[in-house]
This record gives structure tokens, C-alpha cells and sequence, in this order.
């Protein structure tokens, strides 16, 4: 991946529906060189096209992060479970008071609870829990800095 790479992808982290031609104007070469980075970025599964939905437009009101404290030999097991809850945006395994980041996004809070109690707690593994409810998103990014 040289320079070229990361100019498209940060213009497609800005707008994933520019066309070929923008981008190409944008980085100053052809529609045919652009096409054929692009193709190669997604053939090597560095870039994947997705739609990224605005969760308060959808009805989703109530957003968390939860911290996960978990017996030590089920630490993958238990990310892996997590990791395939409908709920879960996202699973991260971590360092520092909590083994696993989970977040995700509810209708209101008393899905949150109940996703909480139903689903999360019981897992085999999970010894504590502790939920930060989000008050107001200042910025929702999908991408890295490039």
C-alpha cells in the first residue's frame, strides 16, 4: 500500500459513495488507475464497502460501552460468544480493569438491561460488568487516520 492507497481510502472514509472519477480528480490520476487500486484494495481485504447506519434515525436511543471482567482461562471463549451477539456493534479483547469492550446499541434502556441480564451476564466466564450508557455521540468515526 503506497500513498496513492491511503489518499482513496481517506476520500472514501469521507464519502464511500465518491465516484472513480472524483477520486481520480482528487489524487490527480486516471479513472482506470483509481478503478484498478480500488479493486486491489478490496481483493486484499483491506478496504470493505459497507452501509454504516445512524442508529438514532433507526430508533436505537440508548448506546453503551460494556466492560467485561472475565475468569482469565475463558477470556477467548467469552470475547468469541460476545462477538456473536446480533446486539454487539463491536468486541475488543484489552488491557487495563476490564478483558473485554463491548459495544453496543438498544432501543431504550430497558433493552439495554435485559440484553445485560439475558444475555451478557450469563455467559459462562463473565465474573463483573460495568456499563457506560453514552449521554450524546460528538462523533461516530468508521475508519483509521491514514
Amino acid at each position: 500500500m503506497d500513498e496513492l492507497d491511503r489518499k482513496i481510502i481517506s476520500i472514501l472514509q469521507v464519502n464511500g459513495r465518491a465516484s472513480n472519477a472524483r477520486i481520480a480528480r482528487e489524487v490527480g490520476v486516471s479513472e482506470g488507475t483509481v478503478r484498478r487500486r480500488l479493486k486491489q484494495l478490496l481483493q486484499q481485504g483491506i478496504i470493505k464497502v459497507i452501509a454504516v447506519p445512524d442508529p438514532e434515525k433507526l430508533g436505537y436511543h440508548t448506546e453503551a460501552l460494556i466492560g467485561v471482567q472475565v475468569d482469565p482461562d475463558k477470556l477467548d471463549i467469552v470475547a468469541s460468544r460476545l462477538a456473536l451477539l446480533t446486539e454487539a456493534q463491536w468486541v475488543t479483547v484489552t488491557t487495563g480493569a476490564y478483558d473485554i469492550f463491548l459495544w453496543t446499541t438498544m432501543k431504550s434502556a430497558e433493552d439495554l438491561g435485559e440484553f445485560l441480564k439475558g444475555k451478557v451476564g450469563p455467559t459462562l466466564g463473565v465474573r463483573r460488568t460495568e456499563t457506560f450508557v453514552s449521554l450524546a455521540v460528538k462523533k461516530r468515526g468508521h475508519g483509521v487516520a491514514l
